[in-house]
């Protein structure tokens, strides 16, 4: 009877502790929600390799684009406002914050660099 009770109460410990993780895995997962949320308002970096006001774009060797989970490249963008081509040049470093508008891709945010 002795080992009976033993091993009864060696399987409910062992289902506590099983619930204990996925308490703990459940956890992690709102936390990497949140670091997706997070990363998804990063702004990337990048460096301004051609303006094309006529055309409204600007040519950028970037970063990864959190938002577009998008890897570095060198990429052309079309602008959110034109006049953000003005505050800029080539060979500048900026940050900036991309996103698919109108089905084109297109800088909605930039800022020079720190």
């Amino acid at each position: 009877m002795k080992h009976v009770s033993k091993l009864a109460l060696a399987l409910l410990m062992g289902l506590a502790s099983a619930q204990s993780v996925i308490a703990q895995d459940a956890h992690k997962g709102h936390h990497g929600a949140a670091a997706d949320t997070t990363a998804a308002a990063q702004l990337s970096a990048g460096e301004v390799k051609k303006i094309d006001k006529g055309a409204g774009k600007i040519t950028i060797k970037h970063g990864r684009i959190y938002r577009l989970d998008m890897e570095p490249m060198t990429m052309v963008f079309r602008v959110a406002d034109p006049k953000m081509l003005d505050q800029v040049k080539v060979g500048d470093k900026i940050r900036f914050d991309a996103d698919k508008v109108k089905g084109a891709l297109t800088v909605v945010k930039m800022e020079a660099a720190q």
